[in-house]
This record gives C-alpha cells, structure tokens and sequence, in this order.
C-alpha cells in the first residue's frame, strides 16, 4: 500500500515537471500481494506493476515516454528514473506528416521559336531574315532556387523560385541583326561569304508562379501546373561564324531593342523521371516599334531535378 501511495503522488508531481497531460479521470486501482496496476484514459497509457523479489519489491510506472522506479528495501526506498537512452528498445512508431512539394528547380532544355502578329511559325516577305533553323535554336534553363506553399495536403500548392534562361535563335539565312538609328534591322554584310552559323543569343533571370496539382498514380504522383513566368533580360548578343579564306567569327554585344521585361504562360507536366513543359510569351521579343514584332514559345523537358 505504501508503494501504491507514493506512485501516486509521484504521478502528480511529473505531471507537474511537464511529462505527461493532465489526468482526465481518477486513478482506478487494483492491488493483489503481487501486483499493483494503475490506469487512465488520457492520451497517454500509465502502467505500474509491483514485483516481488525476496525482501525487495520494486514498483514500476510508466507515463507515456517516461518511467518511474520505486525499490522498497525493507527499511528504505528509493525512486530512479532512468535517462532517456532506457528508452530505444522500446516500440515507438512517429509518423511525420509528409509536405507539399512542386516542381521547379532542376535543369531544362528545350527548342525555340516564335511567331508572328499572326501567330504563324512561317516568316515571309519583310520578315524572311528571321526565318529559324528550328532543330538549332535551343533553350538551356538552370532553375536554382524553388518554394513551396501547400494548400494544407500534400497534393496542391504554389511554387515559385528563380532561374536563369539561355536562347539561341539560329537564322537560316545568311544574315543577322544590327541596331541602325535606334531600329533594330537586317545585317545583309555577310551575304557575299559562306556563312555557316549566324544566330542571336539571350540570357533572362525568370521567376515562376506556379499553381501545382499532384494526382496519385500507383505509388507515383501525376503533376501538373499552370502559371506565369517573368523574366529580365540581363544580355544578348549575335555571332556570325563565316568563311573568308579562312574561318571567321564576328560576335556584336547589343540589346537590339529587345524587351527589357517580359513575361510567359507555362504549361507542365510529368509522370516519375519524364517531365514536360511549354512556355509561350504574349510580350514580343523586341520592343514596339523598335524591331519585328515576334512572340517567342518553347518546348521542352526537365534533364535533372534538384
């Protein structure tokens, strides 16, 4: 009885220490010569069995994730409360819930085109210089950085980051492009030499705002997501690569009165390691006014994901 009552008390007093919640009903006793069992019906179970060794009883009880000893050694008793190491053969199972997370960040690559005011791929009359060698302009993506906002489940959520954004446009003429009073227009010096690569070059810093749903599969997801991209030009370029007696490249650093800011709708989609995604610009490539009017699109895949 003496061991019963301390039990108690000491039950209060971790309780107290901040062990366990608070009790939501009376202790329900039952004590035998042997054995002595305390319960309570609050989140936690709480135990105590009484064992009898010779002159030594020891009582233990445990709460929750913690563990009281009591050893009555006739004359004396004493209480331990072993460390926590005590507890890591014990089964205890921790479920973390598991977070929303989009696709963005990785490497991407792609092919490059645009089209014009009438939104048609073919380039004729005044805009024939712009006509593309297709398979050649490509577009090479590094998306660095990515964040994540779950709608409260792991299966939709926003996502947006930051990235930086390379193009080639390949011209299938022997021509390219030069700033001529403030106008962007045809470079036609090359015409009369072997012209082998004549191409305009971009970099643009991007950031996304991506909604992001995710459909289970099996035991894979199915993603999917909608959004814009904004993006800064931060270079550009043209490079003619020629033949005249010997190889020649010729590379001119300009803006050619390309669009400062601009922003694209992006599609994506992907199943395990195949991801897809096509982006299109409504913004032209070029200012109004200042050069062809051409609004850029690209189609591409995710190589790697970060």
């Amino acid at each position: 009885m003496r061991n019963l009552t301390l039990a108690i008390v000491l039950l209060f007093a971790s309780g107290a220490m901040g062990y366990a919640q608070s009790l939501e009903e009376s202790l329900k006793t039952l004590e035998t010569p042997d054995t002595t069992l305390a319960q309570t019906k609050s989140a936690e179970p709480i135990s105590a069995v009484d064992t009898t060794k010779s002159n030594i009883d020891t009582t233990r009880i445990r709460l929750g994730k913690r563990s009281i000893i009591i050893i009555d050694k006739g004359s004396t008793t004493s209480v331990e409360i072993p460390d926590k190491e005590d507890y890591r053969d014990w089964d205890i199972t921790y479920k973390e819930k598991r977070k929303f997370k989009g696709h963005w960040a990785g490497v991407e690559f792609g092919i490059n085109g645009y089209m014009n005011k009438n939104q048609s791929m073919i380039m004729k009359d005044d805009l024939a210089y712009m006509d593309l060698k297709q398979a050649r302009s490509w577009n090479f993506n590094i998306n660095f950085l990515q964040y994540n906002l779950g709608f409260g489940t792991d299966k939709a959520g926003i996502v947006t980051g930051m990235g930086i954004e390379f193009n080639n446009y390949h011209f299938s003429s022997e021509t390219s492009l030069k700033n001529q009073n403030g106008i962007t227009v045809v470079d036609s010096s090359y015409v009369d030499f072997n012209v082998t690569k004549s191409k305009l070059a971009t970099t643009y810093f991007t950031i996304p705002l991506l909604l992001e749903f995710q459909v289970p599969a099996g035991h894979h997801r199915i993603h999917f997501s909608t959004g814009v991209i904004g993006g800064v030009r931060l270079g550009s370029h043209t490079k003619v690569v020629y033949k005249d007696g010997g190889k020649e490249k010729r590379k001119n650093r300009d803006d050619f009165n390309l669009s400062t800011f601009r922003y694209g709708l992006t599609a994506r989609i992907g199943y395990r390691g195949l991801k897809l995604f096509a982006n299109y610009y409504p913004t032209s490539l070029f200012e109004k006014d200042k050069g062809p009017e051409l609004y850029p699109f690209t189609i591409g895949l995710t190589l790697i994901d970060f």
